[in-house]
C-alpha cells in the first residue's frame, strides 16, 4: 500500500528528493578498497535535488557533481566513446515520469559536455538515445520507430518501421551492435518482449516473450545481456552469446549476476566501454523507476557477485548509469 501511495504522489508532485545515507562498515570498506583500482567517469540520473538531473562521479564513487540544471526531468545519460559528451533525454514539461517515454512528443534528446558545459538540444521529439558507430552516430526511438542520425543531429534516417516490423510495439532503449548488424530493443505498449532486430534480414528475434527488458550488447560482439524477472530480489541479469542472425541459442546458461542480500532488485545494466566493468542500480524494496531507492553499483566482471561495490548512498531515486573507463 505504501508503494502505491508513493507512486500516485510522485505522478502528481514529482520524485522523492530523499536524503543522504551512511554506508555500513562493510560498504565503506568496499569503497575504500576500490580506490586506485578503477579510473573513469560514471554518469547517472538522480532526484536528490528535485526533478531528475544528470550527475557524474569518479569511478570509485568520489567527487559526485551535477551536470545539468533547471526544472525539467533529465535521465538516460550515455557517455560518448571518447568520454567527452553525454547524451540524455529531457522532458518538455517540468516533471514527467519514465512511463511517458512512450510518448516522444513529450521529450527531446540533449547533449552536454562531461564537464557540464555546452548543453544543447540535439534531437527533438525523441527518447532512449545512445551513441553508435564509435560515436559518429546516435540511435534512438520515436514511438514504435527506431532511428539513426549523425552525432550533430543531422541526417536522420529510419532504421526500423515499428508499425510494420516490430508488431506495432513501442520501442525502448534500442542499442546498435558495434558492427551495425543487429539492434537490441525492448518492446512495450501493445507488445511486451525483448529481443534483437536483424537489419539485413529485416527479422525480429524475440529473446524472452512476456518477460525481460533492457537488452544491450557487450562491446565489439554479439554477446547480449539483459534484465530477467527472476532471481533473489525479483530480478537478475542474464548474459549469453547470440546466434549469427541475432536469435537466442536453444541451449544456454544465461544467469550472469544476482546480488546476494536484500538489495538485489537489479535494473539499468550497462557494461563499460572497455568491457571490464558493469554498472547498474539495485534497490532493496520497490520497483518503480521514478521513485524507488535504487543505488548505483559497480562490479568487476568475472569476480564473485559479492564483490560488487555500492557507490551511492542517498534515499532519492538514482537510475540509468553509464561508465566510461580510462
Amino acid at each position: 500500500m505504501l508503494d502505491l501511495v508513493l507512486l500516485l504522489s510522485s505522478l502528481l508532485a514529482g520524485p522523492p528528493v530523499g536524503r543522504p545515507a551512511a554506508p555500513s562498515p562493510e560498504e565503506a570498506a568496499a569503497l575504500s578498497a576500490l580506490k586506485g583500482k578503477v579510473r573513469g567517469t560514471i554518469v547517472w540520473s538522480s532526484s536528490r535535488e528535485g526533478n531528475h538531473k544528470i550527475f557524474a562521479m569518479d569511478a570509485d564513487g568520489s567527487d559526485a557533481r551535477r551536470l545539468t540544471s533547471g526544472n525539467k526531468t533529465d535521465w538516460y545519460a550515455r557517455i560518448s566513446p571518447d568520454g567527452k559528451h553525454v547524451l540524455f533525454t529531457r522532458s518538455k514539461l517540468d516533471w514527467q515520469p519514465e512511463t511517458d517515454a512512450n510518448f516522444p512528443e513529450r521529450w527531446d534528446t540533449w547533449v552536454v559536455g562531461v564537464d557540464g558545459k555546452n548543453e544543447k538540444l540535439l534531437i527533438p521529439k525523441s527518447t532512449w538515445a545512445s551513441w553508435a558507430e564509435g560515436g559518429r552516430k546516435v540511435v534512438y526511438a520515436r514511438g514504435s520507430d527506431v532511428l539513426l542520425c549523425n552525432a550533430d543531429g543531422s541526417g536522420e534516417e529510419k532504421l526500423i518501421d515499428g508499425s510494420k516490423e516490430l508488431k506495432g510495439g513501442i520501442a525502448q532503449n534500442p542499442h546498435l551492435s558495434d558492427d551495425g548488424k543487429l539492434v537490441a530493443i525492448t518492446l512495450r505498449g501493445s507488445q511486451r518482449e525483448v529481443g534483437v532486430f536483424n537489419l539485413s534480414s529485416r527479422k525480429w528475434q524475440a529473446s524472452a516473450e512476456g518477460g525481460g527488458c533492457q537488452m544491450n550488447f557487450f562491446p565489439g560482439s554479439h554477446k547480449a545481456y539483459r534484465v530477467n524477472p527472476t532471481g533473489n530480489g525479483g530480478t537478475e541479469l542474464f548474459a549469453y552469446d547470440l546466434n549469427a542472425d541475432g536469435s537466442t541459442p536453444a541451449k544456454k546458461d544465461p544467469k550472469w549476476i544476482d546480488l546476494p542480500g536484500r538489495r538485489s532488485h537489479e535494473y539499468f545494466p550497462q557494461v563499460s566501454n572497455d568491457g571490464k566493468w558493469l554498472v547498474w542500480c539495485a534497490t532493496d524494496r520497490g520497483h518503480d523507476h521514478d521513485i524507488a531507492d535504487y543505488e548505483v553499483m559497480l562490479w568487476r566482471i568475472g569476480t564473485p557477485a559479492s564483490q560488487a561495490t555500492r557507490l551511492t548512498f542517498h534515499s532519492g531515486n538514482d537510475r540509468w548509469p553509464d561508465f566510461h573507463a580510462e
